[in-house]
């Protein structure tokens, strides 16, 4: 009986030696994050304390970031003395803005009559290179950026993309 008794009241220790270590566990996990907290809110004690942020603006909304695709290819003939005859191009452009977007629909017809000029004036051996692609993407670049000042006054292309590039 005797035995019984010490067992049972080995059985109460138990349960306060677990309640006082989840205790312990807990005041260290609530001075942990406390602490983690502190030095966060804090900021940057380099700067007497204050926390900077120049590049967050409350007014300020992110900008979206579209692709407009020109409708149809952009079909150029080149000199009959030209390695390359024809070239087929399929351009996208990423703008900022649905608005952007809607002044570049608005006015396709000036853009792919500038950007076929532009095209069309170019050595096909030179546009068979990287580099000669590159320059190209760039011109065409400023080209419908200054259609966008002109007809908008306002608008930003970020990139020109060339979906497909065919050149016979």
């Amino acid at each position: 009986m005797a035995e019984l008794e010490q067992e049972s009241g080995e059985g109460k220790k138990l349960p306060k030696k677990l309640i006082i270590m989840i205790a312990v566990a807990a005041v260290l996990l609530l001075a942990g994050g406390g602490g983690v907290t502190y030095f966060l809110m804090k900021g940057d004690s380099s700067k007497g304390g204050k926390v900077e942020h120049a590049a967050e603006d409350e007014s300020a909304v992110p900008v979206e970031k579209l692709y407009f695709e020109i409708s149809k290819p952009l079909v150029v003939d080149f000199p009959k003395d030209s390695a390359f005859q024809h070239a087929r191009i399929t351009v996208s452009m990423l703008v900022e803005g649905a608005e952007t977007a809607d002044v570049l629909k608005k006015n396709e017809p000036m853009i792919r009559n500038n950007l076929l000029m532009l095209v069309g004036a170019q050595d096909s051996n030179v546009l068979n290179t990287r580099e000669g692609k590159e320059a190209l993407s760039k011109s065409m670049l400023d080209d419908v950026t200054s259609v966008l000042i002109k007809m908008a006054g306002k608008g930003k292309v970020d990139q020109i993309f060339f979906t497909s590039f065919v050149m016979q």
